[in-house]
C-alpha cells in the first residue's frame, strides 16, 4: 500500500506558495476582521456570530502550523516567520511549539508508544476521560499567558524553572509523560527568537489590559475566542486517531489503519478538520504531501484500490461517528469494524 500511494503521487510533492500564501492570509484576514467586530459590536448576536467566524477562521489559519512541521522551508521562502508575525506570536502558540516535536509523532518506531508525545490510549481510558481530555484546552489561553509572560522572564534569573519549562511546558503534545530536550544548533536560534517576541508581547498584553488600554471585555473575548479554537482543535484531535494502541510498537499497516481519513461527501470536515487535517490518515501515509494535494492523492489511491485494499480501512463517514465509537470504547462496548453505513457529518 505504501509502494503503490507513493507511486500514485509522486509529483505532489511540491508545495504551491501561492495556495498556501494565499489560504493563510485570507484565513487570517477573516479571523481578525471577525474577531474585531465580535469585539466592537453592539449587538450580542452579531458579536457572537462574529466570533463563531473568528474561530473557525483563526483555526483554519492555525492550522498551517501542522504543515510547518512537514515543509520544506526553501520550498516556502518566508512562511515560517509570515505565520508566527501573523497568528503564531499574536496567538502565543509560535511554531516553535511544535517543530521537531510532530516529527517525532510520525517517527515509525515511536507512534502510538510512551515516546509519541502526541498519542494517548484514549479508547481504553475511562469514559469521563473525554469530556476532560476536550475541557482542558479551555484553559491554554491562560496556559500560555502564564508560560510566556512568566515562566520565560523567570527563567533567566533560575536555570533550574528554566529547564523545567522546556521539558514540560514547551510542547504542543498530549502525552503527559512527553519531556522535551532543550533545543540544538540552528533551532535553537529560531527558538530563542520565536519564545522572547512571544514573551515581550505577552507581557504587553498584559500591562495594556490592567493600565485600561485595553478594556477588559475586549479581552475577555480574545480569550475566549482563542479558548474556541482550542477546543476544535482538540474535538478534532479527538478523532485523528482511534486511539486503541496501548504502547506496543506498530507496523505501518496498523499505525494507518489506526489513523482517520474523513473524505467526501461530508462538507463540514473542511470546518473542524481543515487544511487537509480531513485526511489525517493519508497524511500519516505520505506526510511529504502538501495539504492541497491530499485530495487528489486520495482519489487516486481510491480509484487504484481494490475492495481487499487496507487503505479504504482509514475512511470513516464523520465526527459523531467517530466519537461513538470512541465513547463506546471507552464504555466497554464492542467496535464495529466499518464506520460505512453511519451517517456523515
Amino acid at each position: 500500500m505504501l509502494r503503490a500511494a507513493a507511486d500514485l503521487t509522486r509529483e505532489f510533492s511540491q508545495p504551491s506558495p501561492t495556495i498556501y500564501w494565499t489560504d493563510m492570509l485570507l484565513s487570517a484576514l477573516l479571523g481578525y476582521g471577525a474577531l474585531a467586530t465580535a469585539i466592537l459590536s453592539a449587538s450580542v448576536a452579531v458579536a457572537l456570530a462574529a466570533a463563531v467566524v473568528a474561530v473557525l477562521a483563526l483555526y483554519r489559519a492555525g492550522s498551517f502550523i501542522h504543515e510547518l512541521t512537514h515543509i520544506k522551508h526553501s520550498e516556502l521562502p518566508g512562511f515560517r516567520f509570515g505565520w508566527n508575525a501573523l497568528i503564531g506570536v499574536p496567538m502565543l502558540m509560535p511554531s516553535f511549539l511544535y517543530e521537531n516535536v510532530h516529527t517525532q509523532h510520525h517517527a515509525r518506531t515511536r507512534y502510538g508508544t510512551s515516546q509519541d508525545p502526541e498519542y494517548l490510549p484514549l479508547a481504553l481510558m475511562k469514559p469521563w476521560s473525554l469530556p476532560l481530555f476536550v475541557a482542558l484546552a479551555a484553559f491554554a489561553p491562560v496556559g500560555v499567558l502564564i508560560r510566556f509572560a512568566f515562566l520565560t522572564p523567570l527563567g533567566l534569573l533560575s536555570p533550574a524553572l528554566r529547564a523545567k519549562t522546556i521539558a514540560s511546558y514547551s510542547a504542543m503534545a498530549i502525552n503527559p509523560a512527553y519531556r522535551r530536550r532543550a533545543p540544538e544548533g540552528a533551532f535553537r536560534r529560531i527558538w530563542l527568537w520565536q519564545e522572547g517576541v512571544a514573551s515581550v508581547w505577552a507581557i504587553t498584553l498584559l500591562t495594556i489590559v490592567v493600565t485600561g488600554v485595553l478594556p477588559l471585555r475586549a479581552f475577555l473575548i480574545i480569550l475566549a475566542v482563542q479558548s474556541g479554537v482550542m477546543i476544535v482543535n482538540q474535538v478534532r484531535t479527538l478523532v485523528a486517531h482511534l486511539w486503541e494502541n496501548e504502547g506496543e510498537p506498530m507496523t505501518v499497516t496498523a499505525q494507518y489503519l489506526d489513523s482517520v481519513n474523513v473524505p467526501p461527501p461530508g462538507l463540514l470536515p473542511e470546518l473542524w478538520a481543515p487544511v487537509g487535517l480531513r485526511y489525517h490518515a493519508l497524511h500519516h501515509l505520505l506526510p511529504s504531501v502538501p495539504y492541497h494535494a491530499l485530495a487528489e492523492a486520495h482519489r487516486r489511491l481510491v480509484a487504484s484500490s481494490g475492495a481487499e485494499s487496507s487503505y479504504h480501512g482509514g475512511n470513516h463517514a464523520g465526527l459523531l461517528p467517530l466519537v461513538s465509537r470512541l465513547m463506546r470504547s471507552t464504555m466497554g462496548g464492542r467496535v464495529s469494524a466499518t464506520m460505512a453505513d453511519q451517517p456523515s457529518v
